[in-house]
């Protein structure tokens, strides 16, 4: 374990994901500002330290177990920390148990402050981390990211922030999920041949290379569209449609997405990198259309 720098420590984590996991605790606790809700911010920067531990931790024990599984091998385009030769699968095993301890030992402690329901969610998120790989191989993968990085972390993030689950939060979960759950499309559409060599079936494999770039397209513009409607319908701030100066990357990753019956993986290469920074720019958007709105509802100009 001491072989290696800290940045190959880091990098073995897969941190260009990391957007999946903190922008719930950042749109959230943004949104609850802007609803004069007074979230606790020391609070919020902590849930969001231990959801990104969380989220470290959840991307080791995948690697560990697609490459035990055979799913990942040198040959595999994006390939691992693990499949470069870099890191042994021990190793691997043994940093996912290690933040895995951390972060729920620092979730034990947020429980502690915040109160019981803290557990119930850490609880929830944990499990289906564990589960995560074999929900993955029988193509239920979508739905546990959906509900790991979208649903929960935005109700959990809402308790600890505010003392009690606001689920105004729940207008969240589409706009900033089906982004999230785009980055595992995008990957698993590329990694279809690989999967298949395994004798797994993700979702992308399940309905095909047709309606699987169909899907994709959904997942990263349907936000745009819920964002508009959130709007107009007074739920978010009007202010909350600077998010479409991000539509176009969104647009760009779509159409890369339909080329994928005729092209194959290599549409897709960099494609899952590339939804994460959308979820980053998209969620940083609206995150601060909530504060400008929360801080002239405190400061009104006129």
């Amino acid at each position: 374990m001491y072989n290696h720098s800290i940045k190959a420590w880091l990098i073995a984590t897969r941190p260009w994901s990391f957007p999946a996991s903190a922008m719930p605790v950042v749109v959230c606790t943004a949104y609850l500002y802007g609803l004069e809700k007074s979230p606790d911010w020391l609070m919020a920067l902590w849930t969001l330290v231990t959801i990104l531990l969380f989220h470290a931790a959840g991307n080791t024990w995948s690697d560990y177990n697609d490459y035990k599984k055979g799913v990942d091998r040198e040959d595999t385009i994006g390939g691992t920390s693990i499949t470069s030769g870099e890191f042994s699968l021990g190793e691997i095993k043994r940093l996912s148990f290690i933040l895995l301890g951390v972060s729920v030992l620092s979730g034990l402690m947020i429980a502690a402050v915040a109160g019981l329901p803290v557990l119930y969610f850490g609880l929830a998120g944990f499990i289906l981390t564990i589960l995560y790989p074999w929900l993955k191989y029988r193509a239920l993968g979508d739905v546990d990211i959906l509900l790991t990085y979208s649903l929960l972390p935005l109700l959990g993030t809402s308790y600890v922030v505010t003392g009690a689950i606001q689920w105004e939060a729940c207008w969240l979960v589409l706009p900033i999920g089906l982004i999230t759950v785009g980055i595992l499309h995008s990957n698993n559409m590329r990694d279809s041949n690989q999967d298949r060599r395994a004798e797994i079936e993700t979702f992308a494999m399940k309905i095909g290379a047709r309606a699987s770039a169909v899907i994709y397209a959904f997942e990263v513009l349907f936000p745009f569209v819920a964002v508009a409607v959130c709007a107009v319908a007074g739920i978010f701030p009007i202010l909350s449609l600077i998010v479409f100066s991000a539509v176009k990357i969104a647009w760009n990753n779509a159409l890369m997405a339909m080329k994928y019956q005729q092209m194959g993986m290599e549409a897709m290469r960099g494609v899952d990198e590339r939804t994460a920074q959308l979820q980053l720019i998209f969620s940083m958007l609206l995150s601060v259309s909530f504060l400008i709105s929360g801080f002239l509802a405190d400061n009104p100009i006129f």
